[in-house]
């Protein structure tokens, strides 16, 4: 597989280790070379024990339009549509946008997902907790009825984004970049989507369907500099009546990631990193010893396993969790959650709309 990465910081040094650690071919292109030479000289060597040369690194207009399989979209999300489109010109076969797909504002998103769908190329967005073994683990015991039927489902999606920082050392704060602004995709209800798309995930897995109303409330921060959410909840409910909350913050001390799936017979909570040493499902039933798997996983494997399914659906051809489709889902729900909180109304979300604003009423 030949890759082309758009964007040297974090997220495009996980996708480019992710890749090599596939045997794939890897070029990486950023406007800035600053950042280039920080993903050589810094990044990539403390993360992952030393520089890989069989990556190339280089800037756009020296990148050959045309000649790759895959590209990977790895910006902030303000620019994440404006790329994408002009990426499917080049003709790859898949092609893999960081979450969130894009900013509440879902300028363009009707028109990457029809070029896209024209084009025939596979397209995902980066929430790789829902192709997790530990995920696998949790839609088994909801499909095999051991929880009897699904009547609620809560997530936690809780972290100081000190984390963030501190994997970017060259930001001083959430003013330096998108994350301080909920309107370019940053705040907590943009950079921890992970678990608005989660609750939207095992809404499908239960039968549940789509988001269909959104009442959200949020605590916003607007000090001159800044204008983001730094912690929001949202209660949501499916077109056949399933229910359930999102709590998402960036202040949340320690870390807690959890979905909370609540049956009739019993219950199964899905934790990310239960521990050091990787994720776990617990399932709880009456008259049952509490069961609690566990899967060993560090940072890195959650790019792998991404890619390696990214590549398993393109070979089969059959529909992805992560599809685009799934992913712009998830940026309508948090479009809504961010109307319902500034307007104190509940969100009714109108798919025959698209992926636009008119769907938000």
């Amino acid at each position: 597989m030949r890759v082309k990465i758009v964007g040297a910081g974090s997220i495009g040094n996980h996708l480019a280790h992710a890749s090599r650690s596939l045997g794939w071919d890897v070029t990486v292109s950023d406007l800035d070379p600053k950042a280039l030479r920080r993903m050589r000289e810094d990044i990539y060597p403390s993360r992952y024990g030393e520089w890989d040369d069989a990556i190339r690194l280089t800037t756009p207009d020296r990148v050959p339009r045309g000649s790759f399989d895959a590209i990977f979209i790895g910006t902030p999300p303000e620019s994440h549509l404006s790329l994408a489109l002009a990426a499917l010109e080049e003709g790859p076969r898949a092609l893999l946008i960081e979450k969130p797909a894009c900013p509440p504002d879902l300028e363009g998103a009707v028109l990457l997902a029809e070029r896209a769908a024209a084009g025939g190329v596979h397209v995902i967005v980066g929430y790789n907790h829902v192709v997790a073994p530990a995920t696998h683990a949790a839609e088994e015991l909801v499909r095999s009825g051991a929880i009897g039927d699904v009547v609620t489902i809560d997530v936690d999606w809780r972290e100081h984004w000190r984390g963030i920082f501190a994997a970017h050392p060259w930001l001083s704060g959430p003013a330096d970049s998108y994350l301080g602004f909920w309107r370019r995709g940053g705040g907590a209800a943009g950079e921890h989507s992970h678990g608005v798309n989660l609750w939207q995930h095992f809404a499908h897995v239960a039968g549940g369907g789509r988001v269909t109303e959104v009442t959200g409330a949020a605590r916003y921060v607007s000090d001159g500099v800044t204008d983001y959410d730094e912690a929001i909840a949202l209660a949501l409910r499916t077109e056949h009546g399933l229910f359930g909350t999102v709590v998402q913050d960036v202040v949340g001390v320690p870390p807690r990631k959890i979905v909370h799936l609540q049956g009739t017979t019993g219950s199964a909570t899905w934790i990310a990193n239960h521990d050091a040493g990787g994720d776990a499902v617990v399932l709880q039933r009456p008259g049952h010893q509490d069961e609690t798997t566990r899967f060993e996983k560090t940072r890195p494997d959650d790019f792998i396993r991404e890619l390696e399914h990214l590549a398993e659906h393109l070979e089969s051809g059959t529909a992805s969790p992560t599809s685009l489709d799934r992913g712009l889902d998830t940026a309508l729900v948090i479009a809504a959650g961010h109307e319902s909180a500034h307007s104190g109304r509940r969100i009714g979300i109108a798919y025959e709309h698209g992926y636009t604003r008119r769907a938000l009423g």
